[in-house]
């Protein structure tokens, strides 16, 4: 166990050590238990996290503001069009001054080609720990809030498992890659069998699929590219299929939904379901398109992980928090 991760930025769980984040995972689980118990644990009294939201969300501001608050401190929303930075407070300044009022700077900017770096120079201005709390190549506590899922359903030890992170169907915006990007790379350093199973138009990073390539011959597990929605679930233990954009073939949005729609079919329903492991479980970081990405039947259904999964955001953000804002 690590036990000196103060001022540390999450910006990606690929920065950090496997023991690091078997930290994480260690911490996540306590209090997560204390919780159940009504244990008091406010480990950042009087601290204080800004929250930077340049795209709006629902499960990440009430996971993050909770969570500060049962730790005992407190969490600011800062919206970027309601405050001088979207009128020309810099990435720099933001590190800098934020940074000095204080404790954390937590930071969502899904903007392709923008977010990651601007997270970046936020932190290379903070004196404080930054948190990415979403940005257009990495979702790490989103990634994190899986594993965490994952090891309650299979135990700690998940080599060996296998894991069918899949595009699917959806009329919505088109979605960051970030999820996907950061499950897979995640999911194989603990030695899983993990598919990323995609159109040909739904490609990932190059270098985030390498990583992922590399992480699985290092513990064990494997990594393969699948163009086949159904190949994807067969003997599956976890699925996971979710829209993402055809970012890396086209930034148009118009482009990308005709793209799209020629993969209406791409959706999770009780035969897909059928074809994984019987123990299989459905997970999506939500919100899911209903009765387009998945059915009701599905989502709502025993196999369904989704509303645990929603609920590791608190422990595992909870869990960073303590870690790195002391």
């Amino acid at each position: 166990m690590q036990t000196r991760l103060i001022g540390r930025d999450m910006i990606t769980p690929d920065e950090w050590t496997d023991d690091e984040l078997n930290t994480v995972f260690d911490v996540a689980f306590d209090l997560k238990r204390k919780r159940a118990l009504g244990e008091p644990h406010a480990l950042l009294r009087d601290k204080v996290l800004a929250m930077l939201f340049f795209f709006s969300s629902t499960r990440t501001r009430v996971s993050f503001e909770a969570g500060m608050a049962q730790l005992g401190g407190h969490a600011q929303f800062i919206e970027s069009k309601t405050t001088q930075i979207a009128h020309g407070d810099t990435a720099k300044e933001n590190g800098e001054i934020v940074g000095r009022y204080c404790d954390g700077i937590a930071i969502r900017q899904v903007d392709w080609g923008v977010g990651n770096q601007y997270i970046r120079d936020v932190a290379a201005a903070s004196r404080v720990p930054v948190l990415n709390m979403q940005c257009d190549w990495y979702h790490p506590f989103q990634a994190l809030a899986d594993m965490l899922t994952i090891f309650e359903r299979f135990g700690r030890d998940v080599r060996g498992k296998t894991l069918n992170m899949s595009w699917a169907y959806a009329s919505s915006y088109q979605k960051p890659l970030s999820v996907p990007q950061s499950l897979i790379t995640l999911a194989t350093r603990y030695g899983m069998n993990v598919r990323l199973t995609r159109p040909p138009e739904f490609k990932l990073m190059p270098e985030i699929e390498d990583l992922a390539r590399e992480n699985a011959r290092r513990t064990g597990g494997s990594f393969e590219v699948l163009d086949d929605f159904d190949a994807g679930f067969a003997g599956a233990d976890v699925v996971y299929p979710k829209s993402w954009g055809a970012t890396l073939t086209t930034t148009d949005t118009e482009e990308s939904r005709q793209i799209a729609a020629k993969y209406t079919d791409w959706i999770t329903d009780s035969k897909r379901m059928a074809l994984a492991n019987e123990h299989a479980i459905y997970m999506h970081c939500l919100p899911a398109d209903r009765n387009i990405e998945v059915t009701d039947e599905v989502i709502d259904g025993p196999q369904s992980a989704v509303y645990d999964e929603a609920e590791n955001r608190l422990h595992v953000q909870k869990a960073v928090m303590a870690l790195t804002m002391r």
